[in-house]
């Protein structure tokens, strides 16, 4: 019976997980996820940060127990894979539940951990006020910022589907947005995006660069290099994806990039 370890959940380890049982009935399926959901609609955030979703239970489309019970597949939240032993074929596994450490065996690995949020190297950025939004519990800690001190106005950081639809839910909450796009353009290849935002009132300005979060018991100062310093009741950063999780694996490893999930299975089996 063979082994197969997936690293990371979510949209692209669950269904590869999923894959993988109908494609093999007898495997031994491990999904081993950082966060502590396996999978949920990442489109969805945004849309409970303001409301419109009002159950943190909508967010979620499986668990751990619905997965097994589903598929007989062991999912593992709130674990991450530090690091892997190619040559044994092991991955060294952390629980941050249990607050311990352990060494997973397999036959066949696939990594999917996703990306991370990229936080910019800016003076004032690790602020309770500083948030981003790429998981479940980001959402969560966004929401219950906003419902907890009813913020005046937020600055949104970046100009994608996610940075919209958070910048739209913000101000159906009623908070003044001003979104910050680096390029010069929001949405790329859609020339209406920032139409619409003009017609919603919510302020776009478009810089290279933010280098200076200052904070106060009045809110917090965000410096732009081509605008001046606004004040603002909070700073949502919503910081693009960037990169991958970071897994440390032997020098002479060789990483298979795969483009879809049908590459992935293929390759694992």
């Amino acid at each position: 019976m063979s082994k197969i370890v997936i690293v990371g959940g979510v949209a692209g380890g669950a269904t590869a997980a999923a894959r993988l049982r109908r494609l093999d009935e007898k495997a031994e399926i491990i999904v081993i996820e950082r966060t502590g959901f396996v999978s949920y609609a990442n489109c969805g955030l945004p849309y409970y940060v303001g409301g419109v979703i009002e159950d943190q239970d909508d967010l979620t489309l499986q668990s751990p127990q619905s997965f097994f019970s589903r598929f007989n597949i062991d999912v593992r939240v709130s674990s991450e894979v530090t690091s892997i032993d190619r040559a044994n074929k092991t991955v060294t596994v952390f629980s941050f539940d249990e607050g311990r450490e352990y060494v997973e065996s397999y036959d066949k690995l696939i990594l999917s951990p996703g990306a991370k949020a990229m936080i910019p190297d800016t003076p004032g950025v690790y602020s309770d006020r500083v948030l981003t939004l790429r998981t479940v519990e980001d959402a969560l800690r966004i929401r219950e910022f906003v419902d907890a001190t009813r913020p005046a106005s937020a600055t949104v950081v970046g100009g994608g589907f996610i940075g919209l639809e958070t910048a739209e839910n913000l101000m159906e909450a009623g908070v003044k947005v001003t979104l910050l796009q680096r390029s010069e353009q929001v949405l790329p290849d859609d020339t209406s995006g920032l139409l619409q935002l003009q017609r919603a009132e919510v302020a776009v300005a478009f810089a290279e660069e933010f280098f200076l979060l200052r904070h106060d018991l009045f809110g917090t100062a965000l410096q732009q290099r081509l605008s001046e310093a606004a004040r603002l009741g909070f700073t949502h950063c919503l910081i693009p994806r960037h990169g991958t999780q970071q897994i440390t694996a032997p020098s002479g490893m060789e990483l298979i990039r795969v483009r879809n999930i049908r590459e992935a299975i293929e390759f694992s089996l």
